[in-house]
């Protein structure tokens, strides 16, 4: 019996991502873009990819053989690997499109047993456009891109099961996770710009010596990613605020009526000292004090440095918001 499956991440550039003097290079030069959010589902990546909708994939294919139960063969597929986008610039009076720099594939061997094997697959490479980065000797600056990459594992069973995870990422750009259905399944929880833009260069990447982890999360409903582009993209700019890690983003019991959304990071919800769930980039927070007289009915803790931003009530629809609640009610262990 032959058993096939895949797993992709898409890793894209977000609006509110970009900090410090390569901030310039987007929103006053206008020569890059940003990333539109991806889709909750995908279906051609390699169009994606022609449209200039991403900046990277990873995109994991393997399958393995059984007989009489155990595995007795196992491969990656021929399409498994990179697919790079583009960087498109605006130069003067025209559009310029950058290629991007690819690096090798690292992919290990499969790890075979009797029943089951493991693939692991790291691709990644250097953004198409340039960008001026300090460093600490003659010239001061340096004019190359930093390398992105991210790191996937697929397990396949005898008996058809399938697991996968992001087993590590560059802390830029921000990195989604879809199934072999091509479903939204899971997110990176934090994209660290500073750090990527200052560090991701030779040994600091899987072709020197060292990977970073990715901190997974749970993906947001339709609802709330809906609603995201409503505070960032729907006319008034919301605030944005930075909480540390370990500090407190809102109290049990205190006052409050603004909402938030997770730009970065991820937190945790309590209820009378009790964690109940962990929410990252996408959620949506604060909705119940809204909806239920003004008052916070949990503790939000940033588990990581987080940053959000902040809208408030009459800048959202209230049904939506009810419907939000609903959701974080039923994923609430403790029924509060």
């Amino acid at each position: 019996m032959h058993f096939e499956h895949s797993v992709t991440t898409l890793s894209w550039i977000p609006s509110e991502a970009v900090t410090g003097m390569p901030r310039s290079v987007f929103d006053i030069v206008k020569a890059a873009h940003y990333d539109n959010p991806p889709p909750d589902t995908i279906d051609d990546i390699d169009e994606m990819a022609q449209r200039d909708a991403f900046r990277f994939a990873n995109r994991l294919h393997a399958w393995i053989d059984v007989q009489d139960g155990k595995v007795v063969d196992a491969g990656y597929a021929d399409d498994s690997g990179t697919v790079m986008g583009s960087t498109t610039v605006k130069m003067l009076v025209t559009d310029m499109t950058f290629t991007a720099a690819v690096m090798p594939e690292i992919r290990r061997d499969p790890e075979i047993s009797e029943t089951s094997a493991k693939f692991v697959q790291t691709v990644g490479g250097r953004t198409g456009l340039p960008a001026p980065r300090h460093v600490n000797h003659p010239p001061f600056v340096q004019f190359r891109a930093p390398l992105v990459w991210s790191t996937l594992a697929l397990t396949l069973h005898a008996d058809g099961r399938t697991e996968f995870e992001l087993e590590g990422a560059s802390s830029f750009p921000r990195h989604w996770i879809y199934d072999g259905a091509g479903k939204l399944h899971a997110k990176a929880g934090l994209a660290n710009f500073k750090e990527w833009y200052r560090h991701s260069f030779g040994k600091h990447s899987p072709w020197g010596d060292e990977d970073s982890p990715a901190l997974v999360t749970a993906v947001e409903t339709a609802l709330e990613r809906e609603m995201s582009t409503t505070i960032m993209r729907g006319g008034q700019k919301p605030a944005i605020r930075k909480v540390k890690e370990g500090h407190l983003l809102v109290e049990q019991g205190q006052l409050g009526r603004e909402i938030y959304l997770v730009l970065d990071g991820v937190v945790s919800v309590e209820v009378d000292g009790e964690p109940l769930v962990e929410f990252g980039p996408g959620a949506i927070l604060g909705e119940r004090a809204v909806l239920e007289g003004g008052r916070r009915t949990s503790t939000v803790k940033a588990l990581t440095p987080v940053r959000v931003a902040v809208a408030t009530e009459d800048q959202l629809d209230r049904d939506a918001l009810a419907a939000i609640s609903e959701g974080h009610r039923r994923e609430d262990p403790a029924g509060t």
